[in-house]
């Protein structure tokens, strides 16, 4: 089975509320929310991935060093195994924006499970909303 590396990022407000991104139509687990981020492309490391993919997703800037490897997720899906870490981002420059047509939400820690995630997402909760 092949494994998938996807890095993702809890950027954290001013409020402590966490960003959520919609799968858009059209994509694989469409309307299911999730931590933005994106597929690591040969030859970048997670963090090179995660600051591509927020300025080609939501139109921001940030660095290595505002990027704090958190926890990660480890999980098979039918046709490849993911392995996504996660780090935690409280500093970035601009607004985000949804670039790609997703909807866009601030969650509060306690309020994430309100929200329907892909499977391989909803072990990271826990461990947001006790860290946050």
């Amino acid at each position: 089975m092949k494994t998938l590396l996807v890095s993702a990022v809890a950027l954290i407000d001013s409020e402590g509320r966490v960003l959520l991104a919609q799968r858009p139509e059209g994509k694989s687990l469409a309307g299911l929310w999730e931590f933005p981020g994106g597929k690591v492309e040969h030859g970048e490391t997670p963090e090179a991935a995660l600051i591509r993919e927020l300025r080609e997703e939501l139109g921001i800037d940030t660095w290595k060093s505002c990027l704090a490897p958190l926890t990660f997720a480890s999980h098979s899906y039918p046709d490849f195994h993911l392995l996504m870490p996660l780090f935690a981002c409280r500093r970035w420059e601009g607004i985000p924006l949804a670039q790609e047509g997703q909807t866009l939400a601030w969650v509060r820690p306690n309020n994430l499970r309100d929200y329907p995630m892909p499977p391989a997402d909803l072990p990271l909760i826990p461990i947001l909303r006790d860290w946050l």
